[in-house]
């Protein structure tokens, strides 16, 4: 076993580093891309020092490690982000409080309105099309409104 450590040469570290970044292409999850910056690390810098092959394995667990922190760091949404589309996967809640025209007037409590590209179910009052409605309440795709 000790041959196998001691064969390890720049080419190995270049090559197991590719293998381990061709594996998070098939099973992401961006942990296999740390580990094989960390293997083509030692390999670039095995190609500039001659280093035994014990201090590369050491050199390869400490990059390793040293990888964990900078993902985690670089993986967190910034908070700008975050501020910036509070509404994001809440479409029927950015739309609460605002004012529309019906296009299709209300029928028995229940009609249709489109907003944007999108036709959302809506709840309310009977009310005659081309009517400026605003949406009162929101329950999942179906919008509660009132005449404005």
């Amino acid at each position: 076993m000790t041959d196998m450590f001691v064969s390890l040469g720049t080419w190995n570290w270049l090559i197991f580093g590719f293998i381990l970044m061709a594996l998070e292409v098939l099973a992401p999850g961006v942990f296999l891309f740390w580990l094989g910056l960390a293997a083509l690390l030692v390999g670039l810098i095995s190609f500039g020092v001659a280093i035994s092959w014990q201090i590369q394995l050491v050199m390869f667990a400490i990059f390793a490690a040293a990888a964990v922190p900078v993902w985690r760091r670089l993986a967190r949404p910034k908070p700008d982000a975050i501020a910036a589309s509070p509404f994001l996967n809440k479409r029927a809640d950015a739309l609460l409080g605002r004012e529309f025209t019906l296009e299709k007037p209300i029928v028995d409590g229940n009609g249709t309105m489109r907003i944007g590209d999108t036709v959302w179910r809506v709840a309310g009052p009977d009310t005659p099309a081309g009517t400026r409605v605003k949406v009162v309440q929101v329950d999942g795709a179906n919008l509660t409104v009132a005449a404005t």
